[in-house]
């Protein structure tokens, strides 16, 4: 078991630098049985900090997989009224939402993947709102990690339980910047300045789009959207409050116009996705859509990604992340996005981030729509990047820069 001290410092990031939790607000604990330590410890925090009320949200994969494993899809795709109602009233009251988040890989693979993509259309489709408050940073949200341990042992399969959980909480610790002796929050305020310069950088050039290619098979180009933003580290709520939404995060990422993709990708690393691990997948795009595309673990999974709705065979994020980076240089295949999607370029097939287009957090969904923006009930990030990505920037004039040589920036 790690020090209490990290795990408290772990929590206290989440609360003031993840969310920034201000004087009176509601914080909303999101939350697996997996890991009621560090939700109790982060509720207490949220409390010092001056929160007026912490609600905990439990759950708990294996119960869900129950329902998924026995319920009729008529009963999965019933959305209690009550849930939704519920949601509402906490988005209304302005309460902010910290996640934790500690998967069990592959816990799905027996379960029919039909039923878990229906289940979660319906319960898009009835949140739909809420969805659009949280990616339009309505409010604050952060997403931390802590281990379990079947996701450790995936991880270390080389270690006994104990000490494969001791290692995984070593690799979060280190990934999140907390460290023994040191404050984690100055830390961040440095690594918020280091990522804001890169995206100053990336904006200034105002890039047409960006051509992607690898030895792996990768041969892609992205255009992006007009007047797009590169964001990344700390951003601001549409009420002005700085929060970080994910801890860990090294990437600087921006908005694909939905229409301007074309090209192969492959994937260099495995996709979770609802309990189902998709490995050695690519896909290729024309005009934006994938139009073929193959795995050769749990194809299905990803077809159903692909079929959940119209912009959900469509990209609506692509994100940069040197090879040589804090995460990646552990080489550890965390089996977690949260984690795998900062040692690597990636992007993400479905809705886009409002955020990454000016204006866009004021802008209707509707006028977005008509400007290139993706729009979807998923959002699913996928890693291409390797060691010997090269990545060429065109203007909007037309002059090709350099943008990425052997999988690191070079601007």
């Amino acid at each position: 078991m790690p020090k209490q001290e990290l795990i408290n410092k772990l929590a206290k990031l989440a609360v003031r630098v993840g969310v920034n939790v201000q004087e009176g607000q509601i914080v909303v604990v999101r939350a697996t049985t997996e890991v009621k330590e560090l939700a109790r410890e982060i509720t207490e925090e949220a409390y010092k900090a001056g929160a007026r009320h912490v609600f905990v949200q439990w759950s708990d994969d294996f119960v869900s997989k129950s329902g998924l494993m026995y319920q009729t899809i008529e009963d999965l795709t019933d959305i209690p009224q009550w849930l939704v109602d519920q949601q509402r009233k906490l988005m209304d009251d302005g309460a902010c939402y910290i996640s934790v988040s500690s998967p069990i890989p592959g816990l799905n693979k027996e379960v029919d993947p039909m039923k878990a993509q229906k289940q979660g259309v319906a319960a898009q489709k009835a949140l739909s709102f809420f969805r659009e408050h949280m990616m339009g940073n309505r409010t604050q949200w952060t997403i931390v990690a802590a281990p379990n341990p079947i996701w450790a042992k995936q991880v270390f399969p080389h270690l006994s339980e104990e000490n494969a959980v001791e290692a995984l909480w070593n690799a979060i610790f280190d990934a999140s910047r907390v460290y023994e002796g040191k404050d984690p929050i100055k830390a961040w305020d440095k690594h918020n300045e280091v990522l804001l310069a890169h995206n100053k950088v990336l904006n200034d050039y105002n890039f047409k789009h960006l051509h992607f290619k690898n030895k792996l098979g990768t041969d892609l180009i992205v255009e992006l959207v007009k007047d797009h933003v590169w964001a990344g580290g700390g951003e601001h709520s549409t009420k002005g409050v700085y929060f970080n939404p994910n801890i860990p995060t090294e990437e600087t990422f921006t908005m694909p116009y939905k229409w301007g993709t074309r090209g192969k990708v492959v994937a260099t690393k495995p996709l979770n996705y609802q309990g189902k691990l998709i490995e050695d997948f690519w896909l290729e795009f024309k005009d934006g859509k994938v139009i073929n595309y193959d795995a050769k673990k749990e194809k299905e999974a990803l077809k159903n990604i692909l079929e959940t709705d119209e912009g959900s065979s469509y990209i609506g994020e692509i994100a940069l992340i040197s090879h040589e980076s804090p995460i990646s240089n552990t080489n550890i295949l965390f089996l977690n996005t949260l984690f795998d999607e900062n040692a690597s370029c990636h992007m993400a097939l479905g809705r886009a981030y409002p955020m990454n287009v000016k204006n866009g957090v004021n802008t209707p969904i509707s006028e977005l729509e008509k400007i290139g923006y993706n729009n979807s009930m998923v959002h699913s990030d996928f890693m291409f990047g390797s060691s010997d990505m090269e990545i060429v920037g065109v203007t909007q004039d037309g002059k090709q820069i350099k943008v990425f040589e052997k999988g690191n920036f070079v601007i």
